[in-house]
């Protein structure tokens, strides 16, 4: 202690300096947490008074209840349980942070930025009882000392659901906001979304009103046509929330948003990342150019065993598979058939045969159309 009281008053014959920056000089060598009591402590063995503006931060250490009480007032808008403050100061607080440092040759001690997060911290933690995480924290405050201006930033949520969708003209993705391109911006009330009309547009506003999150990115397993229904278990999908000010929602396993039900919708700790593999059973509606004889549908039990081959003009095929099939004709011209089959699968052009093999319409040699598809069962491998 008496090396350190010597080195103190060596400091302040040249720099007058407030509790916290004289505490944290010295608090690695006594291994004390509380910067200002132990400014304080050395200032009375020193005997030396408090000075009316800190040479180091200026004031800004003492004063930090100010900036403190500013997020408080911003927390109050959001959920989290832990969180973390950033600080961007002015670089002549970190110039003179330094010059006093090596001057006096102390090594191993914490900057003064550091000093001004871990306050604040401490101070911010036990009023909203709440705890500091450095890794992955709910919610993010960054103060601009320089600017005056402060920044809050939640963790974005994740979520996961599915949906059914019983009734037709439906799309299932909504179009951006054509003033900013789904960016986000005044007119769409920052949501990226102007209109609530597709199956991402209602689940997009329930979720909005559900979470006060500014925007929703949905990852589709797989998709439909304006046109399809999707029944049964309905389509798997995920959801990035951006800026959810609430986290902790219960949400009942089914909500009805008109003719679109979304089940099952829980927080999960991320979205995969990989391209997630399903299959699924679809009722299309087909069309012939001409006529079918008796037994012509036969021929299409065959694409059980047969690999079906995805070509995009590119110098490889993406093969899929059917693995069951069931017939049932409906007219001269036209027939239903029940497929379970590998997600991925083009079920137009599986029935046209445009960069498709094999084909419907060639195993059948007779232009076919696919008027409906619509999804009856949904089943991911993950």
């Amino acid at each position: 202690m008496d090396l350190v009281i010597e080195e103190t008053r060596q400091i302040l014959r040249e720099y007058r300096l407030c509790d916290y920056c004289l505490g944290r000089m010295f608090a690695s060598k006594l291994r004390l947490v509380s910067h200002k009591n132990l400014g304080e402590k050395i200032r009375k063995i020193t005997k030396q008074s408090k000075p009316k503006s800190c040479y180091l931060c200026k004031n800004l250490m003492p004063e930090l209840d100010t900036f403190l009480n500013k997020i408080l007032d911003m927390s109050k808008e959001y959920e989290f349980s832990t969180f973390l403050i950033g600080a961007i100061l002015k670089p002549s607080i970190l110039d003179r942070d330094d010059i006093i440092r090596s001057k006096f040759k102390l090594r191993g001690i914490a900057g003064i930025k550091s000093d001004v997060t871990r306050e604040m911290g401490k101070q911010f933690g036990k009023k909203t009882r709440t705890k500091v995480d450095y890794q992955n924290p709910d919610i993010v405050f960054t103060i601009d000392f320089k600017k005056d201006q402060f920044d809050v930033k939640p963790k974005a949520l994740f979520l996961q659901g599915r949906y059914t969708k019983e009734a037709r003209g439906i799309p299932q993705k909504q179009v951006s906001c054509n003033r900013c391109d789904g960016k986000g911006c005044f007119v769409c009330d920052f949501h990226g979304i102007s209109e609530f009309n597709s199956v991402e547009g209602h689940i997009a506003k329930f979720l909005f009103e559900k979470f006060g999150a500014q925007q929703a990115k949905i990852t589709w397993i797989g998709s439909e046509d304006q046109s399809s229904l999707v029944l049964g278990n309905g389509r798997p999908f995920y959801v990035k929330l951006i800026n959810p000010h609430k986290r902790k929602i219960v949400i009942p396993k089914k909500v009805k948003l008109g003719n679109i039900s979304v089940l099952n919708l829980r927080t999960v700790s991320k979205i995969p990342g990989d391209q997630i593999k399903f299959k699924t059973d679809v009722l299309l509606e087909i069309t012939t150019e001409n006529d079918l004889a008796p037994d012509a549908l036969n021929v299409l039990e065959g694409l059980k065993d047969m690999p079906i081959a995805i070509s995009e003009n590119l110098p490889w095929k993406n093969q899929k598979r059917i693995y069951d099939i069931k017939i049932k004709r409906l007219d001269t011209k036209s027939f239903a058939v029940m497929m379970t089959l590998d997600g991925g699968i083009p079920l137009k052009r599986l029935v046209t045969g445009n960069n498709v093999e094999p084909s419907i319409s060639m195993l059948l040699e007779n232009a076919c159309k696919c008027t409906t598809f619509d999804f009856h069962k949904i089943v991911t491998s993950n």
